[in-house]
Parts: C-alpha cells; sequence; structure tokens
C-alpha cells in the first residue's frame, strides 16, 4: 500500500461555502469538481502534490445535515510557527473565528474553526508523532 491515497468524501447542504471555507480559509485547490452526475454535484479540495484529498458532494433533494458532535475533526499538523501562525490568520481574515474544542486537549497547541456545516477542523501547531 505505498502508493495509498486518502480521500474524504461528505455530502454538504451548503456546497460554495464548504468550498470557501476550505478553498479560502485553509488555502487548499479545487483539483476537480463535477455537476450533474446522476444529480451529483462535487468539488475535490486539497493540494496536488499530497496524498489525500476532501470531496464534498451535494444531492438535488437530499438533506446532508450537520455534523453528528462537536468532535468530528480533521487535524493539520503544522510544525512550522510561522506557517502555523499565517493559516489561522488566513482563517481569520476570511471570517472564521476560532472556536473551544470540545476536547481541550486540542487548544494546547492549536486553534479549532468549524465549517459550515459544524465539522471542525484543527490546525495544530506540531509535528504529527507517531
Amino acid at each position: 500500500m505505498s502508493n495509498l491515497k486518502l480521500r474524504v468524501a461528505r455530502p454538504t447542504d451548503n456546497l460554495e461555502a464548504v468550498v470557501r471555507f476550505y478553498r479560502d480559509g485553509l488555502g487548499f485547490q479545487i483539483i476537480a469538481s463535477f455537476d450533474e452526475t446522476d444529480g451529483f454535484e462535487g468539488r475535490i479540495l486539497g493540494h496536488p502534490q499530497a496524498m489525500w484529498h476532501l470531496e464534498f458532494t451535494s444531492l438535488r433533494g437530499h438533506k446532508a445535515g450537520r455534523a453528528p458532535t462537536e468532535d468530528n475533526l480533521l487535524v493539520f499538523y503544522l510544525p512550522d510557527r510561522s506557517e502555523w501562525e499565517a493559516a489561522v490568520q488566513r482563517m481569520r481574515d476570511n471570517g472564521h473565528s476560532p472556536v473551544p474544542s470540545f476536547n481541550p486537549y486540542w487548544d494546547d497547541l492549536g486553534v479549532t474553526f468549524e465549517d459550515p456545516d459544524g465539522y471542525r477542523v484543527v490546525l495544530q501547531n506540531m509535528a504529527w508523532v507517531k
């Protein structure tokens, strides 16, 4: 599985707002999109060289709803302090205010933001440790 890639996919009722959150706030790129594919439209965001990406889809007439809990997280580890500060500031500059984490551990070295669907993203200022 050395060539493994990960796609995290989820539906949304707020496709364009969610895209703005991840594209403008987090600096991701739209790497693919589709419209009217069996009633679905979607956007795939990430970084072209990353081994992962996020897919958000919307289906006409289907209600996706909000995150089931406040502890549904994506955690991005940014060990470089200036890169982390820039990421946090970009989120704020795009109108996203930090929220307290459900698990206080994430507030020690990170900042949590909530996307338009209630899913949360933690920008963690540390290296990921196995």
